[in-house]
């Protein structure tokens, strides 16, 4: 079992359920646009959000939206520690750093004396694009090697101003590479992990990315927290995470459907009626399974495991539950009965 942190009321590590997050791509210095978009995060099931401070005018509106926050906020600082002290200030719920890139040990150690003394705690992010150059000299390119090795670097860092508050994140654009290096730095060491694959690509191969990097992870059971990292919408990352953790089994929350890939059989549009039934409930927290199968071969037979289901036919189908078929409806009734029903439940 890993360390714990707490972050604002999160927490994180220790056998706490895997938190998720993501990143504003509002300007900070927008104080209402980016508190609107974390409004629309925390309606997702999102649990933290993270938000850059790139000059002291973003710090000064970071604390203006700390104050008005509805979720616990991550202040991303790089170069300048005075950054990283006024967002603490500000009412900062983590700090992210690179220790190796603001500077001397002087201010590293300002930092971890204002965390300290506010009980703050430090996510060390380590990023392939930003090695030291004497790791990328001794091993080549941003191998997983490397990338624990700069993680333990700037862990001994913190270690030696008596700072253990501290979460770890290495991330690569590389799925393999990022697995292995938080399998290798598992192996070693206890700190909680933030895990996700950086630079994803566009949103069709981002979300295959993140869902192997992200969840081989997560079955090995490594990983305190997650982000999907999308080119659009942080609120679409928050649902692929949500995804990412039902489909691990570590999320009970919500629906589960499973639908068949159509036939030859097929003789309703199940691909369609599948898009409304996904957007129906979309946020539905009811911990159940939900069947949209295209015809009665694969309907209440190999879905009887679903709490609840519908199975086409000939320009109509059948409501399901457990495999027990309640009644048959034409086809543009099947989906006004089935929401019924899971209202109902």
């Amino acid at each position: 079992m890993t360390r714990q942190i707490r972050v604002g009321n999160v927490l994180i590590g220790g056998g706490a359920p895997v938190a998720i997050q993501s990143m504003l791509n509002t300007k900070t210095t927008d104080v209402e646009g980016s508190l609107a978009q974390i409004e629309a995060l925390r309606n997702a099931g999102c649990q933290i959000v993270r938000l850059a401070v790139p000059n002291m005018e973003a710090a000064k509106t970071f604390g203006e939206i700390c104050a008005r926050s509805p979720l616990p906020l991550v202040a991303d600082i790089h170069f300048d520690y005075r950054l990283a002290i006024a967002a603490a200030a500000g009412g900062a719920a983590k700090i992210r750093i690179n220790p190796g890139n603001i500077g001397g040990e002087d201010r590293v150690e300002a930092v971890v004396k204002v965390c300290k003394e506010r009980n703050i705690p430090i996510r060390i992010g380590v990023n392939g694009g930003s090695l030291d150059k004497k790791l990328l000299e001794k091993y080549g390119h941003p191998t997983a090697q490397a990338l624990v090795e700069s993680a333990f670097e700037h862990i001994a860092l913190l270690e030696k101003y008596d700072f253990y508050d501290t979460c770890v994140s290495m991330k690569s654009s590389t799925v393999p590479t990022m697995v292995e290096a938080a399998r290798l730095f598992r192996s070693r060491c206890d700190y909680p992990l933030h895990i996700g694959v950086t630079e994803t690509g566009p949103v069709r191969m981002g979300l295959m990315k993140s869902a192997m990097g992200i969840g081989a992870l997560l079955l090995d059971g490594i990983g305190d927290t997650i982000r999907v990292s999308l080119t659009d919408d942080p609120v679409e990352e928050v649902y692929a995470a949500k995804d990412i953790l039902k489909a691990a089994g570590l999320r009970k929350e919500g629906v589960n459907i499973i639908s068949c890939p159509t036939c030859g059989r097929t003789n309703i549009d199940l691909i369609g009626l599948v898009n409304q039934v996904e957007a129906a409930l979309k946020d539905c927290e009811k911990p159940i399974t939900v069947a949209v199968m295209g015809c009665i071969v694969n309907g209440p037979g190999e879905a009887r495991e679903a709490d609840i289901g519908i199975a086409g036919g000939d320009g109509c189908g059948m409501l399901f539950e457990k495999g027990q078929q309640l009644e048959k409806l034409p086809y543009d009734e099947l989906l006004p009965a089935l929401l019924k029903r899971i209202e109902a439940l």
